[in-house]
């Protein structure tokens, strides 16, 4: 026990009470009341040794129950007492007991083992009162009083708040019992109803405090109420010693609540950060993309669905649905993301702040792991894009070529019905040699038309190919009717050459042929065929995506339109010559019913076919004006996106390269600056919007490229969330900022002083001090830097070894070794307070010291005691106690 001084020298202290003794102890009610209140006592410490006393002169004249009282009070064992009854005997035990008050410091002045074995009640009690001053008063202290003056203004604070009850003194304060009844209500007021208690009944108020005392606190009735009431200064000596009892009975108590309140906020803290760190961990799950909007732990299945629909309409209907999770899904996902990396900063500010290891999220929840997982997203959602826009053109071009087969194939079939009938046809068996004749030129006839129809049986079959390739979804019907056409055409070939061969047979049988028949034959199978073509390409559909394409067309069919003239000539030819044979006939008296034998195509067919081709010519005129002034329009859509794009993007890039905030005022005034900024780009939100308008219209026209601008409506959308994150992040430096100075209680002054020495030092401007600065940064503030200083000091703020200080770990350092924090140790030694010095604690301490939350909280994560001392159920509060900070495992 450390021995007590208050500036004063022992002697000089001691001299005082000795020539207080002199004085007061005259008094007859001083001494009566000062002999109770020393005998209960003494009692109440021998009471632990199994005896007491009742005659505090006599029973002490021995000297053997006075050294039994110094070794309880003390817990140290005296020197053998003698065991004889002689005087000598009993003057040497009260030489030892009073040795051993001596040996404490305490220096006793005027008191010899005569005056105690003689039975003298003055020396007696001031023996006594020299005892409970070393043993029980002297180690009282608050605020670095002397012992008396402790006492005394523990006793004012603890009755400061209470009517009628003003303690100025150890004597008259204490008359009416309301001072004594008050310290008991202030720490167990489910003893006394203090509201009830009456100033002007000074006997009941101190009989009800002296019995609760003894009953319920374990403290003897040391006092006498009717002595009190009835003195009218009652003995300071006796009030000091009752009341000193009410301190050590009270005082472990209150080192328990302050220890229980240092526990409860330190597990607060713990609490209150797992409850953070559980909240990251939810709001990881739900913005992690692989997690998200479906919960299937896979991306959105129809991202991952490339099967292609066989119609335009449902292709269409993909992409409207890529729009809408765009535009209306994605976003608020954007803003979680953004609000889950702030979560992230703050819970590890706080940890670090309160002394905390740092938070690792679960694995793939780390914030770099989301935003891995959202690139991958978005390289998806490109795939995807790509994807749609790929098969649309797929499905135009095969739609286009489809329908081209068809008519090429309607074309081609209606020519070759019944083609086969005539080839196999036997009437040159029974005709003349002119029919003969003619049945041959015809037949030449035929074969110029077959060698004509070749080509488009060739892009028939071109064309199939091609929408086999394309995996055209009716590819069999399509097979099908080729393989049809083309057996044909090998059997027509086939049938060809057997009739020729049966027509030369008989040719020398025949000798009159129609020249000019047959001259109309070769002529008008190649104009029809001609004409034909004509009208194919005159209907033929056009996919075009720009003017230039459109226009190229436009020239193309001017070019054909400047060929009808001579076209005009060849058909007024091939009239001419069948109008020769008309003129033959008549001259010949040939019957006027003449059919030409060396073709089917009549005068009428070919001036219908003409006619035809006349009306096709400025449909299609038509057509290609009404496709000029959609491609016109087109391209003002691209010039109207351009025009937004090209203000928006550079618009965007300003705004991530400029530095909206003021550094040198608070950092309130920077927040409310960057909140401002914040507004104003958010406002800016509309022309994005009305952008997003745009690019969907351009894409409903199937628009797929922009020449007027670099940026797409994707680069746009990147390029915002980008800026919506940084201000963001911004905004959670500040308010980490603000944070860190409130909880370290640093000034916006020093704040400012740190931020101004970060940024000299920061030569390069990358947002961190390299090694070399910041030593020159350290040594500017007056630190004398070892090497091995230097390198704890590194390993503090640069615990990873990247050679970079941050602003964050800069004011850390600043502020660490001059913030009291609580530590392991402390914690601890809190519960060792709250276990009364045992090694563990047990369940119901913990429910008895700490309110409900909390015990629970301790019950459930504190470790079992294994030490040899412990017991069933015990507790181990100092390993609890080191898992709080992450020093150990539980």
């Amino acid at each position: 026990m450390e021995q007590y001084s208050n500036g004063y020298g022992q002697e000089e202290y001691m001299l005082q009470e000795d020539e207080w003794d002199r004085d007061l102890l005259l008094d007859p009610a001083w001494e009566k009341q000062q002999r109770k209140t020393f005998t209960a006592w003494c009692n109440s410490h021998l009471r632990k040794a199994g005896t007491q006393i009742d005659n505090i002169e006599e029973e002490f004249r021995n000297g053997l129950k006075l050294m039994l009282l110094l070794e309880v009070i003390s817990g140290e064992r005296l020197p053998k007492p003698d065991r004889g009854k002689m005087r000598f005997h009993k003057i040497a035990n009260v030489n030892k007991a009073l040795e051993y008050i001596t040996s404490k410091g305490v220096k006793l002045v005027s008191i010899g083992a005569e005056e105690i074995v003689d039975g003298n009640v003055k020396m007696t009690l001031g023996m006594i009162w020299t005892i409970i001053l070393r043993f029980a008063i002297q180690d009282i202290s608050v605020e670095e009083t002397s012992a008396k003056e402790g006492l005394l203004l523990w006793c004012q604070r603890k009755t400061a708040p209470y009517r009628n009850v003003n303690v100025q003194n150890f004597h008259c304060s204490w008359k009416d019992g309301l001072a004594f009844c008050a310290l008991i209500h202030r720490h167990r007021p489910d003893l006394i109803d203090y509201s009830k208690l009456n100033k002007d009944d000074p006997l009941g108020n101190l009989n009800l405090a002296l019995e609760i005392a003894e009953k319920h606190l374990d403290i003897p009735k040391m006092l006498d109420p009717e002595d009190i009431v009835n003195t009218p200064k009652p003995d300071e000596r006796a009030i000091m010693t009752y009341v000193s009892c009410f301190y050590h009975a009270f005082a472990g108590a209150e080192q328990a609540e302050t220890a229980a309140n240092r526990i409860c906020k330190v597990l607060g803290v713990n609490q209150e950060n797992e409850k953070l760190m559980e909240d990251y961990e939810k709001l990881a799950s739900e913005v992690r993309p692989i997690n998200s909007w479906n919960g299937s732990g896979a991306p959105p299945p129809w991202l991952e669905n490339r099967s292609s629909e066989t119609t335009m309409t449902a292709m269409r209907k993909k992409l409207e649905d890529f729009r809408d999770y765009r535009r209306l899904h994605k976003p608020p996902k954007v803003q979680e993301k953004c609000q889950l990396e702030i979560s992230f900063n703050t819970l590890q500010t706080k940890l670090r702040i309160s002394n905390r290891p740092a938070f690792m999220p679960s694995e793939g929840k780390m914030v770099s792991d989301i935003a891995s997982a959202w690139q991958g997203l978005e390289q998806v959602e490109k795939g995807y894009e790509e994807w749609l826009l790929t098969e649309i053109h797929r499905l135009e071009r095969l739609n286009h070529l489809a329908e081209k087969f068809n008519q090429k194939a309607s074309t081609h079939e209606a020519w070759a019905n019944g083609k086969d009938e005539l080839l196999m046809a036997k009437d040159y068996e029974t005709a003349s040699l002119t029919e003969v004749r003619a049945l041959l030129r015809r037949h030449e006839s035929f074969e110029s038309d077959l060698a004509a129809h070749q080509d488009r049986v060739e892009q028939i079959a071109a064309i199939a190919q091609e929408l086999n390739e394309l995996d055209y979804h009716a590819s069999a019907t399509i097979n099908e009717r080729c393989q049809r056409i083309c057996d044909q055409w090998d059997q027509l070939g086939t049938l060809t050459q057997k009739r020729r061969e049966a027509l030369e047979r008989t040719e020398k049988l025949l000798e009159t042929i129609d020249q000019l028949f047959l001259e109309f034959a070769k002529r008008s199978a190649p104009f029809n065929n001609w004409m034909e073509g004509a009208m194919e390409d005159l209907q033929d559909m056009f996919i075009v995506h720009s003017v230039e394409e459109i226009e190229n067309l436009m020239g193309a069919h001017d070019q054909f339109k400047a060929t009808l003239p001579e076209a005009d000539t060849e058909r007024q030819a091939i009239m001419s010559i069948y109008n020769e044979v008309q003129k033959i006939a008549q001259s010949y008296g040939i019957a006027p019913n003449l059919t030409n034998m060396y073709c089917s195509i009549t005068p009428a067919e070919i001036s219908q076919k003409w006619e035809q081709v006349k009306r096709l010519v400025p449909q299609r005129d038509s057509s290609l004006r009404e496709e000029l002034s959609r491609q016109q329009v087109n391209e003002r859509m691209r010039r109207q996106f351009a025009a937004q794009a090209n203000s928006i993007g550079p618009w965007i890039q300003a705004r991530m390269e400029v530095n909206s905030v003021d550094a040198g005022g608070t950092l309130e005034d920077q927040m409310n600056q960057l909140k401002q900024y914040e507004s104003m780009i958010i406002n800016y939100k509309t022309n994005i919007d009305r952008l997003e308008g745009d690019h969907q219209v351009i894409q409903e026209s199937l628009i797929f490229d922009n020449k007027h601008t670099n940026y797409t409506m994707e680069h746009i959308r990147v390029g915002w969330e980008l800026l919506l994150t940084t201000i963001a992040r911004t905004i959670n430096e500040i308010e980490t900022q603000i944070l860190t100075r409130d909880a370290k209680g640093i000034s916006q002054q020093q704040l400012n002083e740190f931020r101004s020495s970060f940024s000299h030092f920061d030569r390069k401007k990358k947002g961190g001090m390299e090694t070399d600065d910041f030593r020159a940064c350290l040594i500017s503030m007056g630190y004398d830097l070892g090497e091995a200083e230097f390198a704890r000091i590194m390993s503090l703020v640069d615990p990873n070894g990247k050679g970079l200080v941050t602003f964050q770990s800069f004011v850390d350092f600043m502020t660490r070794e001059t913030t009291e924090m609580d530590t392991a140790e402390q914690v601890a030694a809190s519960f060792r307070i709250l276990a009364a010095d045992k090694p563990y604690i047990l369940i119901e301490e913990l429910r008895r010291e700490l309110p409900p939350e909390q015990a629970e909280y301790c019950i459930s994560r504190m470790p079992l005691y294994a030490g040899p001392d412990g017991v069933p159920g015990a507790l181990d509060y100092s390993a609890f106690s080191t898992a709080l900070y992450g020093e150990s495992d539980l």
